[in-house]
């Protein structure tokens, strides 16, 4: 494996995730897609996901990081608060979904908690000065897989896919129907049919 020297991190994520999308057939607002940039780009820098705590830094549960937001005393700090939860829901789940693997809380978990914090937020901006950043968070929520599937895409440009990796990814494909997890399937020689479900 290469590293790959990357003369400006926000040049190259923007590069990347316009390929990605595109590849994915997924079409985002200009400004969604500058939010997403900045997301990735500040988040290259551990420091900006993890929190300080006793115990050294460490990455604050998604259930904490609701209730924070939902008691939080402004409503300020709540919109920060249901922010983070979505912008680190979408990055975890868009890069780290091969680490799921055999854990309790699975990938489908963070698409819920994330897209719905987005949604919360765009509800709350959708008059005002505000309006863009409100259809920006709108958007984020009714795309979230989608954008999660363009970020995975991402973050597997430079990964190799051992036996385990492949029954993760099917695993994902049945939980979350992700076009992209199908897809992969295919190419590495397996259609992944539909599961039927048994009604009572």
């Amino acid at each position: 494996m290469q590293v790959l020297a990357v003369g400006n991190l926000r040049e190259y994520f923007h590069d990347a995730l316009q390929g990605a999308l595109a590849h994915q057939h997924v079409a985002v607002e200009d400004q969604t897609e500058q939010y997403v940039v900045n997301l990735l780009t500040l988040f290259a820098r551990s420091e900006q996901l993890f929190e300080s705590s006793a115990d050294g830094l460490r990455m604050k549960p998604l259930v904490q990081m609701l209730s924070d937001a939902l008691e939080a005393p402004t409503p300020q700090e709540r919109e920060r608060g249901l922010q983070r939860l979505g912008d680190v829901s979408l990055f975890i789940a868009g890069f780290f979904a091969h680490s799921f693997a055999r854990k309790l809380i699975d990938i489908d978990y963070h698409i819920a908690m994330g897209g719905r914090a987005y949604g919360v937020l765009a509800g709350g901006l959708c008059r005002g000065r505000r309006q863009v950043l409100g259809r920006v968070y709108a958007e984020l929520a009714a795309k979230f897989l989608p954008l999660v599937d363009a970020l995975n895409e991402i973050s597997d440009a430079a990964r190799r896919y051992t036996q385990a990796d492949v029954l993760r990814l099917y695993e994902l494909w049945l939980k979350t129907g992700s076009p992209r997890a199908r897809q992969l399937l295919r190419g590495l020689g397996i259609d992944a049919a539909p599961v039927a479900l048994v009604q009572n």
